[in-house]
């Protein structure tokens, strides 16, 4: 009896000792859901950068591009879907055939101008030149005459480009989306206002000077050298007229011959 007891009371102490010992452990955390993989991100807007040194051949058009960060601000504004732009693009060739010392003789503010000025601030497909109203207006600034205007015209397939001062095609589309087209063109678009020396304006004119009077120089007298005076008597020269000697002449005879003719009736 007393042994059973005994077993009784240890087996009570180990299934004691068991329950502790499993309430003391922590309970297993709950399974997370799993996590779907990460998609593509979402394109960013076109890098005009980019897609140039991609498709070859526009190593100082690049260049340009990033040197007055006019690639940047462009991928900036691309940012706004509701922006777009066409881009005129002149490959290594097309540079080449500068003449010497053409962009060197340009500034930084200068390089900005020509880059921008192959820009316009509206999407264009090669359709849409076709009517276009002339001249368009460029990044590079105003489309008034002298400043930086760009004509496009467009005949079938063929679209042609006039600054002023260069004549170039467009040779093919490069990329097109709805925000940015990048055209080709066989020839560096130089603007008339960078390449040609403006005619100043000129001066307002003004009013006439009044005329100045100069006093003219007194003369000085110049002293008679002193000469001997000779006191010359004139002779007064008397003029008879004959008319007047004969009746004169006459006058006396006639006394004369009455004279005579009373004498002679006396004797």
């Amino acid at each position: 009896m007393a042994k059973q007891a005994l077993f009784s009371l240890s087996l009570l102490l180990v299934l004691l000792f068991h329950s502790t010992t499993t309430l003391g452990q922590p309970a297993p955390a709950p399974k997370l859901p799993a996590v779907a993989p990460a998609g593509p991100a979402p394109p960013g807007p076109p890098d005009v950068a980019k897609i140039l040194q991609k498709i070859g051949g526009f190593t100082i058009l690049i260049r340009l591009l990033k040197s007055t960060g006019v690639s940047d601000q462009l991928r900036g504004q691309l940012n706004d879907s509701n922006i777009r732009f066409t881009l005129f693009a002149a490959n290594d060739n097309a540079f080449a055939s500068l003449k010497a010392g053409t962009l060197n003789s340009l500034n930084n503010e200068e390089k900005v101008r020509l880059v921008q000025f192959h820009i316009l601030p509206t999407y264009y497909t090669l359709q849409n030149f076709q009517t276009v109203s002339n001249p368009l207006r460029t990044q590079a600034g105003d489309n008034k005459p002298g400043d930086y205007p760009l004509n496009v015209t467009s005949m079938g397939n063929q679209v042609n480009i006039s600054t002023g001062l260069v004549n170039a095609t467009v040779s093919g589309t490069l990329y097109s989306n709805f925000q940015l087209a990048i055209y080709q063109v066989d020839k560096v678009l130089l603007p008339l206002d960078l390449f040609v020396s403006k005619v100043p304006s000129p001066a307002p004119a003004l009013a006439p000077a009044p005329a100045i009077i100069k006093p003219k120089p007194k003369k000085t007298p110049i002293a008679a050298s002193p000469k001997t005076s000779t006191t010359t008597t004139a002779t007064p020269t008397v003029v008879v007229d004959s008319g007047a000697e004969s009746l004169a002449t006459h006058g006396i005879l006639v006394p004369i011959g009455v004279a005579v003719f009373i004498a002679a009736l006396y004797l």
